[in-house]
């Protein structure tokens, strides 16, 4: 038997900061440029009831970890729970088992942040916000430790919404923080633009990006769905998590490839390659660059593993056993 630990939602919450997961999700991306391990996710569906079943791993050897997401979604529980298993990467045995859908917002938002480091203009000052949930929240706590904004515009369909987001954090950065009434608004001029909706359609026009705009997107891992339009793939230094998912679920590359205006060959790099410095990211200050962020077990092994280092230093999560093949895997019925 060995020892692993479980850890809930209430231990990890708040239990790394924003920057500290930018800084452990920088790294796991660096590793990926240089070769570790991450694929896509993988989707399952239920017809009856109706659901859906994702995940998506990832090996970061240095990190000594590998593990990743696994989480359900309808099934007529009109819920959706989140667990990651994590391994050692070295001997292969059980670390943790997390309760991981309070990190996801953070490891998610993380991954957006290392782009916006790799990819926006040094002196980006302006930032757009478009949307207003737990996703959003996740970027803009994780993109205000990568550069000093001095304005964030806020604009969500909902005026309740979007305001409260920005009074939120008005109180919370530096940045003066306000809510607009349109994403035109939002966007027109902004230096970087990051856009966290379930929309499944363009929320703005591409047109008015402004040359040297960096965008993040996170809202358009289906085919189908497409939060950037077709004008802003094309304009773009396209960079995605992983290059091979560009073509499989996301949305607005697929659908600027069904427009005749990109072919495969607009990938200009995977985040990882950018980040190790295989590819270079921005060349000039007057480049579109979008980071296409979709989820990969990339941010997911390395958001873990923070939080798992930090439970263990803090004695936090309950310890739990887990039987090895050698001992387990007999075929035999044991006797009762």
């Amino acid at each position: 038997m060995t020892d692993a630990l479980y850890l809930t939602s209430e231990e990890v919450a708040g239990l790394a900061s924003p920057a500290e997961y930018v800084e452990a999700v920088r790294e796991g991306y660096r590793q990926r440029g240089e070769g570790a391990a991450a694929h896509p996710r993988q989707k399952f569906f239920g017809d009856d009831p109706k659901g859906i079943l994702n995940s998506y791993a990832a090996i970061l050897p240095e990190t000594g970890a590998m593990g990743g997401y696994t989480y359900s979604a309808g099934f007529g529980a009109r819920d959706a729970w989140f667990l990651t298993p994590l391994f050692d990467a070295e001997s292969g045995e059980p670390l943790a088992v997390i309760d991981g859908a309070s990190m996801n917002p953070f490891k998610t938002g993380a991954a957006g942040a290392v782009a916006v480091d790799a990819l926006a203009r040094r002196d980006s000052k302006t930032l757009a916000v478009i949307g207003s949930g737990s996703q959003a929240r996740g970027q803009l706590h994780t993109t205000a430790t990568v550069r000093e904004f001095e304005e964030v515009r806020v604009f969500s369909s909902t005026e309740e919404n979007r305001e409260a987001f920005a009074d939120e954090f008005d109180a919370l950065l530096d940045a003066s923080v306000h809510a607009v009434e349109s994403s035109e608004e939002a966007v027109s001029g902004a230096d970087v633009v990051i856009t966290a909706t379930t929309a499944s359609d363009p929320v703005f026009d591409g047109e008015v990006l402004d040359p040297g705009t960096h965008v993040t997107a996170m809202g358009q891992y289906t085919p189908g769905k497409t939060e950037l339009d077709v004008r802003t793939i094309e304009r773009s230094v396209y960079v995605p998590d992983l290059r091979e998912r560009a073509t499989i679920d996301a949305g607005s590359f697929l659908a600027a490839m069904d427009a005749g205006v990109v072919d495969e060959d607009h990938v200009h790099a995977e985040l990882g390659e950018v980040v190790a410095g295989v590819e270079p990211g921005r060349t000039s200050d007057e480049e579109i660059t979008v980071f296409d962020s979709g989820g990969t077990g990339i941010e997911t092994v390395a958001g873990g593993y923070l939080l798992y280092e930090k439970a263990v230093e803090e004695g936090l999560g309950t310890s739990i056993q887990v039987a090895p093949a050698s001992e387990a895997l007999t075929g035999r019925l044991p006797e009762r």
